[in-house]
């Protein structure tokens, strides 16, 4: 099989070629939050805004929210623009960094507009833009690994499943900027592909939304630590699931099980497919079960491999938390700048 990479060029007038002197802001896009910070030339983050998303009040109102994050970030580090090398934006959807449109983006009810072009209306600065698991992959693969990865897979596991992939090192976006969205695929339980169920999707199976939704079915008829939580209508966070592992608690343990199941299922014929040597899960539902999630998900994944594929990939999760995306646009910004 030839994996052709499409290396994205990006051209954009700039004030330096240098990152030396000057701060990136990155931005990370979510359904429910907009996450800014600023990293300075020693790639630490030195300010952090979040704000929330409320993305059902239009596209142009969604970009004065990002508008108004990226204002408030300057004026919290007490930086100005000029000092900005660059702005890049994650987005939870289908991008296109050369023409700065999102085809898609479900969680943002966006299709295709050019955010691009709208937030330069705010800012005399460059502005790039990315996927947001494909960005917090950039951020695993400078900041975690030094750049030195071959073939690798990051999976998210959270409202859904995203997923990225880079071949020889680099990012693989595929034809129509939409590689690596493993969360679409058709799934059977056991966690094999299917054909004939038009619902059952990999992230309606084993994304932390999917697992919880089964929690909760199943708490209406069995007994459960999470049972007086779940009928009070609060939110079952990672940290509430963790708490009921630690417990032994059934429901909560074999619903868990199931989903980390189907990860490694998956994860298994992937590789298969690609010949894939690392493999990195990030989200919170991992980052706080990160001991009971990963061993499962090895042990499913070991069963759906062929071995002499799987015996050289290593399965870990980031160590960059929520950080990953934020610590990425720096590295789209790294890359930019070179060219």
């Amino acid at each position: 099989m030839k994996i052709v990479i499409y290396k994205i060029q990006i051209k954009i007038k700039i004030r330096s070629a240098t990152l030396k002197k000057k701060f990136v802001i990155t931005v990370d896009l979510g359904g429910t939050k907009i996450l800014s910070a600023l990293i300075n030339s020693k790639k630490k983050i030195e300010e952090k805004v979040k704000i929330p998303t409320d993305a059902e009040k239009g596209t142009e109102f969604l970009v004065e929210c990002i508008a108004d994050s990226v204002k408030k970030l300057l004026k919290k580090s007490k930086r100005n623009e000029k000092e900005i090398a660059a702005l890049c934006l994650g987005v939870p959807g289908t991008v296109n960094p050369n023409s700065g449109i999102i085809s898609i983006a479900p969680n943002l009810n966006i299709v295709d507009f050019n955010i691009k072009k709208s937030l330069q209306k705010y800012f005399d600065i460059p502005v790039l833009l990315e996927n947001d698991v494909n960005m917090a992959a950039l951020g695993i693969k400078s900041f975690e690994y030094n750049d030195k990865v071959n073939n690798m897979l990051v999976v998210f596991v959270g409202t859904g499943i995203g997923g990225a992939l880079l071949f020889n090192g680099e990012m693989y976006r595929g034809s129509s900027f939409f590689a690596g969205e493993i969360g679409h695929m058709k799934i059977r339980p056991s966690g094999s592909f299917a054909v004939d169920n038009n619902d059952l999707t990999f992230e309606n199976y084993a994304s932390r939304t999917a697992m919880v939704n089964s929690i909760i079915q199943r708490a209406k008829k069995e007994e459960t630590v999470l049972k007086d939580f779940i009928k009070s209508g609060k939110k079952i966070k990672s940290k509430s699931l963790s708490k009921a592992l630690d417990a032994k608690d059934k429901v909560i343990t074999e619903e868990m099980e199931k989903g980390c199941k189907a990860i490694g299922t998956v994860l298994g014929s992937l590789t298969t497919l690609l010949n894939l040597d690392t493999i990195v899960l990030g989200g919170g539902v991992v980052e706080a079960n990160e001991d009971f999630m990963i061993p499962r998900i090895k042990k499913a994944f070991s069963k759906s491999v062929i071995s002499s594929a799987g015996r050289i990939v290593k399965i870990k999760a980031t160590k960059l938390g929520d950080d990953a995306p934020l610590f990425g646009g720096y590295a789209l910004a790294e890359e930019f700048l070179k060219d």
